[in-house]
């Protein structure tokens, strides 16, 4: 493949990322919570871009609960535990929940309803419901994790007279299990920007502290959002 075609090839990529809106928003987010890093909470250019990048990512976001809305009915995969279903049903009701609010709290933010109490009651409501989701996945997160632990000591005994590393489902569960601790990692910082934006805990979450755990979030996303790059190697053949 030549480096034309090389070339065309990661710019499809790109093109494919930059198409997709949940990357998109992802990238405001990291623009959010990096102006809020850098603002501290005080007046000035950055907390401009904070305020307004902020009130601009709620436009992604309508509605987008329909999503977590249809997962929450959906059933279950087969052999999942009890528990864990629970929790991710509750995930996707209170994510689904927060989704739902937020529009109020952009319609309030936009002055399409003049109602500042009201909008931040309902601003505070839908953080609380974001937070508990990110709790609720964390803990989905840690129990998949253990159940791929198990499974992944399973396979080992049976693979123990092989190398282990050359066997195409062992390197697929080792795959699974880096996403899931990248996802529950995420899931932990999102509870604490969360507390930050609440202002829970102020004098240790303060707003740089937000602002830096959001931005790390923020580049997780965006990295969970990335394309496949099955495209390139289509190309190549």
């Amino acid at each position: 493949m030549s480096s034309l075609d090389a070339t065309r090839a990661e710019l499809g990529l790109v093109v494919l990322y930059l198409n997709k809106a949940e990357a998109r928003d992802k990238i405001c987010r990291a623009i959010q919570y990096g102006s809020k890093f850098i603002s501290n909470g005080q007046p000035g250019t950055a907390q401009n871009v904070d305020r307004s990048t902020t009130l601009a990512r709620k436009v992604f976001r309508l509605l987008k609960w329909v999503n977590d809305l249809h997962a929450l009915i959906s059933p279950p995969a087969k052999g999942t535990p009890l528990i864990l279903v629970l929790l991710g049903k509750s995930k996707n009701a209170l994510l689904s929940t927060f989704l739902f609010l937020d529009q109020f709290v952009w319609a309030g933010r936009s002055a399409i309803i003049k109602n500042k109490e009201g909008t931040d009651r309902v601003a505070r409501l839908s953080l609380y419901c974001w937070m508990a989701s990110s709790v609720c996945a964390g803990l989905v997160e840690l129990g998949e994790l253990k159940r791929l632990s198990k499974s992944m000591k399973k396979l080992a005994r049976e693979l123990r007279d092989t190398d282990k590393y050359e066997n195409e489902q062992y390197r697929s569960k080792m795959k699974q299990s880096d996403e899931r601790l990248l996802a529950l990692v995420k899931a932990a910082m999102d509870v604490v920007v969360a507390i930050g934006l609440l202002q829970l805990a102020p004098r240790k979450v303060t707003p740089r502290v937000t602002g830096a755990f959001g931005f790390i979030t923020s580049l997780i996303s965006c990295y969970q959002q990335l394309p496949s790059r099955a495209p390139a190697a289509k190309l190549k053949a």
